[in-house]
């Protein structure tokens, strides 16, 4: 998968192997450098083709610190209640048209990095997702044609902060603490998964055990419908992303409550693209990390 590192400082694009992590200006000089602008060159398909034919030098996945796959996307667009289940347990019906909520840059947490628990709050829960990232833009794009504008997917912790979220009949405070939402650990292809992501097994797990158990299929708004629905009000561009909701099992609604704490190591699961995990650390311990392999 393609994933972003730090290489002396610098935030550089890399293809991750078995055996260690290659940046793609190692495997072709002719790549750009990171993956915004990967994305934005139309160049993803191409990228991972010579990188799957690539037989030189790698850094060892453990000297590498990565990043979110897009540290800086131009829209993180986030859906609510997209899953039948979930809208039960969070005592909604299902809805007609989804709830659609933005999250910021600095909200999101790095692939095998800190998850932060605010120190103003108990009620940290995790919510595992789907993410969609647009590969070109459009507007007004219809559900046929909606796969043509998907260049990758990767994993997401839409990770909640639930009394703030509640607070407000909006949900952006509690959804927007400082790098609560994890997402990677890298981008896989949509050529080399099913149309849509469709069919794919999700699961999110604390310290082994899982507490969500679904299937991309159970989404009331699936990638094209939710592309489709975003696209009449805003225009998509290369490098967006689509957070596409989480099953039921999240901590709130569980009896009694299951809130992250510190220590806690969250992973999120999905078929065929990989595992997103990060460690539950305390604002106020940050300093004290070790950063989850």
């Amino acid at each position: 998968m393609l994933v972003s590192f730090v290489d002396n400082g610098v935030e550089r694009a890399g293809y991750l192997f078995d055996d260690g992590v290659a940046a793609l200006r190692a495997i072709d000089r002719g790549l750009p450098a990171t993956m915004l602008e990967l994305v934005q060159a139309g160049r993803l398909d191409e990228a991972v083709r010579m990188a799957k034919a690539y037989r030189g030098a790698k850094v060892p996945l453990a000297s590498v610190k990565l990043l979110p796959p897009l540290p800086r996307p131009g829209k993180i667009v986030c859906f609510g209640l997209n899953y039948v289940d979930h809208a039960a347990e969070s005592g909604f019906d299902k809805p007609e048209y989804p709830s659609i909520f933005m999250r910021s840059s600095t909200s999101l947490a790095a692939p095998g990095g800190a998850l932060t628990r605010p120190q103003v709050s108990v009620k940290f829960d995790y919510e595992g997702e789907l993410v969609a990232v647009i590969g070109r833009r459009g507007r007004h794009i219809s559900m046929e044609n909606a796969a043509g504008f998907v260049c990758a997917y990767s994993c997401f912790n839409d990770g909640s902060v639930r009394d703030f979220q509640l607070r407000t009949t909006q949900w952006t405070i509690g959804k927007n603490f400082d790098s609560t939402g994890a997402f990677g650990p890298g981008l896989v292809a949509a050529s080399d998964l099913p149309p849509l992501a469709r069919g794919l097994r999700l699961q999110t797990r604390i310290n082994g055990a899982v507490m969500q158990s679904a299937n991309t299929d159970d989404m009331i708004f699936p990638v094209a419908e939710a592309i489709a629905i975003v696209s009449q009000a805003m225009t998509l561009e290369p490098g967006d992303i689509l957070v596409l909701g989480t099953p039921s099992g999240v901590g709130q609604s569980r009896n009694p409550p299951v809130f992250l704490k510190h220590g806690d190591v969250v992973e999120v699961d999905i078929e065929q693209i990989g595992v997103l995990r990060n460690q539950v650390v305390d604002e106020e311990r940050l300093d004290a990390l070790q950063e989850v392999a």
